[in-house]
C-alpha cells in the first residue's frame, strides 16, 4: 500500500511564508508526477502546482511567482509558498501516480495526502 504523509501546515500573516513537504512509503517502483492541489471551505479540491518525473513544473496562475514545487531523488515533494495571501487559505493535499510491480505486473495508481490545513490571516 503506497501511503503520503504531509507536513508543515500551519498559520501564518499575510505576506509570510511557508514549506510544505510530503514524504511517500510502501513498495513502490516508481513515482511518475507529483502535485499539490487544495480545498477551501465550500470549494472543491483544486489543483495548485505539479512536477513530472524530470522536473518539470506547471503552477496555477493565481500562485505563480509566489509558489515553488520540488522533489528529490527520494521522491519527498515541496510546496514552498512565500507572499502568502488570506485567500492560499485552504487544507492542501499531496497527490502521487505510482507504479508497483506485482508478481511481474505493473500496476498504476494514485495517491493523496492527509491533508494539512494553512492558514493566512492577520
Amino acid at each position: 500500500q503506497v501511503q503520503l504523509v504531509e507536513s508543515g501546515g500551519g498559520s501564518v500573516q499575510p505576506g509570510g511564508s511557508l514549506i510544505l513537504s510530503c514524504a511517500s512509503s510502501g513498495d513502490i517502483f516508481s513515482i511518475n508526477d507529483m502535485a499539490w492541489h487544495r480545498q477551501a471551505p465550500g470549494e472543491e479540491r483544486k489543483l495548485v502546482a505539479r512536477i513530472t518525473s524530470d522536473g518539470t513544473t506547471h503552477y496555477i496562475d493565481s500562485v505563480k511567482d509566489r509558489f515553488t514545487v520540488s522533489r528529490d531523488i527520494n521522491n519527498v515533494v515541496y510546496l514552498r509558498m512565500n507572499s502568502l495571501k488570506p485567500e492560499d487559505t485552504a487544507v492542501y493535499y499531496c497527490e502521487a501516480d505510482y507504479r508497483l510491480l506485482v508478481h511481474g505486473t505493473f500496476t498504476v495508481g494514485r495517491a493523496w495526502g492527509q491533508g494539512t490545513q494553512i492558514t493566512v490571516s492577520s
